[in-house]
């Protein structure tokens, strides 16, 4: 069974992006952007809501043909490409590169994935990860906290029915006071 986890950045308030869907706040600093660099390459599927991908298709495809690319984001660039990812959405009609598109029950799909053999998957959204945390799904999270608050947005948390109970795993700090934890749920 393939383990599945949601990992995002947060604001001290608990927002994955401010009012607007502003991600301003969150620019990582050269190690932060390494550690999400060595998520991507090991991550061996990546589940996507329609607005996310919207945001990484129109840039990482193409990212490493940019005159200013830094060699991280080069290599950024091509571990994105090669990762294996779905896309949940009912509206977009069609995905390109190394994505297939599921229209139907996301929750439903995202069982059946984990069911299946295979690598570590990440899931990358905050409303694709809400309905994930609300069926039970979720294996581990991980937040990488930037010392901001932005007063509103989207949630890194939805509303849920019952506890769900953690273990913390791991601690991290980075530059800028940006602290990275993870926790599992405990089953």
């Amino acid at each position: 069974m393939r383990k599945l986890a949601f990992a995002m950045n947060v604001s001290l308030d608990g927002y994955t992006a401010a009012p607007g869907d502003d991600l301003g706040w969150s620019v990582p600093s050269d190690e932060l952007f390494q550690y999400w660099s060595d998520r991507v390459g090991a991550t061996g599927l990546a589940l996507y809501g329609r607005r996310v991908w919207e945001g990484m298709s129109s840039h990482w495809p193409t990212a490493d043909q940019q005159p200013d690319a830094t060699p991280a984001h080069v290599e950024y660039a091509r571990r994105w490409r090669e990762m294996p990812k779905v896309v949940f959405s009912s509206t977009i009609r069609r995905v390109d590169g190394n994505a297939r598109l599921v229209s139907s029950d996301a929750v439903a799909e995202i069982t059946r994935l984990k069911a299946e053999d295979g690598g570590p998957m990440d899931i990358v959204g905050s409303t694709l990860a809400a309905a994930a945390m609300r069926a039970g799904l979720i294996d581990e999270y991980v937040l990488v906290t930037a010392p901001v608050l932005v007063g509103g947005g989207t949630p890194f948390f939805t509303a849920l029915d019952e506890w769900v109970d953690l273990r913390l795993v791991e601690t991290r700090t980075f530059p800028d006071g940006v602290l990275l934890t993870r926790y599992e749920t405990r089953r």
